[in-house]
């Protein structure tokens, strides 16, 4: 599990009205810590798109591996178990991560 890969993840149990359930995440946190850690950070990602300020619109690609064009939720970053990653489908690109980073630093800043 390595940064900017994205996974199929289950992000069930939820509360409210966070993203649930067996859906596409892409792993934002250092590869130190997913290396060495039993979590990794992630962003959940949902193809109903809204244009959110902050949040980054995937493209379906072979690169990405999606099924739908997405968007990277920063809004609700999470730290979830390795063993609630199940798959491995793609990537994100270093200046995707460089968008899903300033947005998540505009978040902070709300």
């Amino acid at each position: 599990m390595k940064q900017r890969e994205i996974w199929i993840s289950d992000l069930s149990p939820v509360k409210g009205s966070e993203q649930r359930g067996i859906r596409p995440v892409v792993i934002i946190s250092g590869n130190a810590m997913n290396d060495h850690l039993g979590i990794s950070i992630i962003c959940p990602l949902s193809s109903v798109i809204k244009n959110y300020a902050g949040c980054l619109v995937l493209q379906k690609n072979e690169i990405n591996g999606l099924d739908q064009d997405s968007e990277v939720i920063t809004f609700e970053i999470n730290t979830i178990a390795k063993e609630g990653l199940i798959r491995k489908i793609g990537e994100i690109s270093k200046e995707q991560l460089e968008v899903v980073i300033k947005g998540l630093n505009e978040v902070l800043r709300y």
